[in-house]
């Protein structure tokens, strides 16, 4: 929802932090990826042990670094085929990495509903972008819903860092699922239309 509405708007923004950081050094839009992998692997062991805050503050690093590739690779010519696959299947690693560290925070806290809850928020989130990949696999375009990745991620860094992951984790467990029925819906919708639309180079949202 939000990427449908924004796109690429905060590029400028996004490059200006880039510049003030790396000046006018080019880094690789896949070295950038794998940086908010990194930083969400970071987010996911400090999960585990209890470091909510630390790991709210790691995932917005790495949700970062995951809008900064994307806005590079615009903005030099450098977006490609394989830095579209590489990032969209780096954006599952950590978004499954950070939902399994929640899960295990709960399970280490014996909070056997909450583990529950976070497995099936988990599911939703793995089935939201593949049922945008199965839909591009047919020509069919299928990017919009009510909690595509930006609208998640900012629910888990909200629920991490205000001590409202309880909450969070219901919202996920429900809207993931809904977006995933939303979707096939739309797919549904559009495979009976005369004119499909086009897939797009995949930017690691889902």
């Amino acid at each position: 929802m939000i990427s449908s509405r924004i796109g690429h708007a905060l590029d400028p923004l996004i490059l200006r932090v880039y510049h003030f950081f790396f000046r006018d050094k080019l880094i690789s839009p896949n070295i950038l990826s794998v940086l908010g992998f990194v930083f969400g692997l970071a987010s996911l062991f400090l999960i585990i042990y209890g470091r909510l805050l630390l790991g709210g503050l790691a995932l917005v690093v790495s949700g970062f670094f995951d809008v900064l590739d994307g806005a590079v690779a615009r903005t030099f010519g450098r977006v490609t085929p394989y830095g579209g696959f590489l990032d969209s299947v780096l954006d599952r690693y950590t978004d499954l990495g950070v939902t399994f560290g929640i899960l295990l925070y709960f399970v280490r806290a014996h909070d056997d509903i909450y583990s529950a809850l976070t497995f099936i928020a988990a599911a939703g989130t793995a089935i939201i972008p593949y049922i945008r990949a199965r839909a591009e696999a047919a020509a069919i375009e299928c990017k919009s819903g009510l909690l595509e990745r930006p609208e998640r991620t900012i629910l888990l860094i909200v629920g991490l860092c205000f001590d409202v992951l309880r909450p969070v984790i219901i919202i996920l467990a429900v809207l993931t699922h809904f977006t995933a029925v939303q979707r096939m819906f739309m797919v549904r919708r559009a495979a009976r239309s005369p004119k499909q639309g086009q897939g797009s180079r995949g930017t690691g949202q889902g």
